[in-house]
C-alpha cells in the first residue's frame, strides 16, 4: 500500500529495551500497511530494523513533530515525559504505550499493541487537555530560571546530613515553616507519582486543583495541601539554610540557592493526551496498583 503522505505518525521508544524494540517494529509496520506516515528520530532509528519508507529527523525539538497528527510514547514514564514535553511544546497529541511499570500516563500496554495501530488509523481516539504548571525561580529579586512540568515541580535538599528550611506560601499569604527533606508541588496528574510517594493525596485527573506535598519535614503541621487551580504556590529557600535543588519531571534540575524563591502556578499551555478508553480513573487506579476490591457488590438495583 502507498504511504499516505497526507497522514503521518511520530514514534518515540526507548530503544534500550528489547521490548521497545519489537513493541516498535510491530508498530510500524501496521502503521505502514494500514498506508499511515511513520517518522522517527535518527537515534533511534540507528537500533531498529526499519523500513526505508520510515522517515528519520536528527532532533527531538517541536519541529521534529511538524505535519504530524499523533506522537506514539512506547516506554516507562521516562520515556512518556520525554515525549511529555515534545507534545506540550509542539501542541501534537501524545498517545502513551506502557513498557515500564505504573505508567499512568500511558493509555494502553504492549499487549494492545494491535488494537492501538487501529485505533490509531481509524481515527478513532479522543484528545483531550492535561494542566501542566509554570515555575519560576527567584534569587535576589531577579528571575533566575524558568521551567515547567506535568507531574511535579519539586525543592529538595541536596546534602543528606542537614534538612532544608523553608517557608510555604499560598496566594502571597504564608502558610508555615519547618525543616524537611524537599517540597512536591504538583498536578493532579502528577498527584500519582512523585507526591504520590511523599505521602500527598490521589486526585482524580479532571479535578482541576494544585497540590503541595511536604517529604519528611519536622513539623506538627507538614500536611498535604489542595489548593484552587488558580492559586499562585511558593517555597521560600531560608536564607541560612543549605541550598537546595529544583526537579522538574525528574528529568530537568537547576541549583537553589540559599534564600532563593520558587513560584508554582497552572501553566499556560498543557499537554494534549490521546484517549483510546472511556474506562474511568477509578477502574485505571485499581488496575494499575492492583487494589483488592474482592467483596464489592455495588449499588442496590
Amino acid at each position: 500500500m502507498t504511504t499516505n503522505a497526507a497522514r503521518t505518525v511520530f514514534l518515540l521508544a526507548h530503544t534500550g529495551r528489547p521490548a521497545a524494540i519489537r513493541s516498535a517494529e510491530l508498530v510500524v509496520q501496521g502503521l505502514l500497511r494500514s498506508g499511515l506516515g511513520v517518522r522517527v528520530l535518527a537515534a533511534e532509528a540507528a537500533d531498529l530494523p526499519l523500513p526505508t519508507a520510515v522517515e528519520t529527523v536528527d532532533d527531538a525539538t517541536p519541529a521534529a513533530v511538524d505535519g504530524c497528527e499523533l506522537l506514539i510514547v512506547l516506554g516507562g514514564d521516562g520515556t512518556l515525559l520525554r515525549g511529555a514535553e515534545i507534545s506540550r511544546a509542539s501542541g501534537v497529541p501524545m498517545l502513551g504505550v506502557n513498557l515500564g511499570r505504573v505508567g499512568f500516563l500511558a493509555e494502553a500496554e504492549r499487549d494492545d499493541l494491535d488494537k492501538v495501530v487501529d485505533r490509531v488509523v481509524t481515527r478513532a481516539y479522543r484528545v483531550e487537555e492535561r494542566m501542566t504548571i509554570d515555575v519560576l525561580v527567584h534569587s535576589n529579586g531577579d528571575v533566575v530560571h524558568t521551567d515547567w512540568a506535568m507531574n511535579e515541580a519539586a525543592v529538595q535538599k541536596v546534602s543528606p546530613e542537614r534538612m532544608l528550611e523553608v517557608v510555604l506560601e499560598i496566594d502571597g499569604r504564608p502558610v508555615t515553616g519547618f525543616g524537611c527533606d524537599g517540597i512536591v508541588c504538583a498536578t493532579p496528574t502528577g498527584s500519582t507519582a512523585y507526591a504520590f510517594s511523599a505521602g500527598g493525596p490521589v486526585v482524580w485527573p479532571e479535578v482541576e486543583a494544585l497540590l503541595m506535598v511536604p517529604i519528611s519535614a519536622h513539623a506538627l503541621f507538614a500536611k498535604p495541601l489542595v489548593t484552587s487551580p488558580t492559586s499562585v504556590l511558593a517555597v521560600e529557600v531560608q536564607p541560612h539554610t543549605p541550598h537546595g535543588v529544583l526537579w522538574c519531571d525528574g528529568r530537568r534540575t537547576v541549583e537553589l540557592p540559599a534564600g532563593a524563591r520558587v513560584e508554582v502556578r497552572r501553566g499556560a499551555v498543557p499537554v494534549r493526551l490521546a484517549r483510546l478508553h472511556q474506562a474511568s480513573f477509578t477502574d485505571r487506579l485499581v488496575a494499575k496498583f492492583a487494589l483488592p476490591i474482592s467483596g464489592w457488590r455495588g449499588a442496590p438495583h
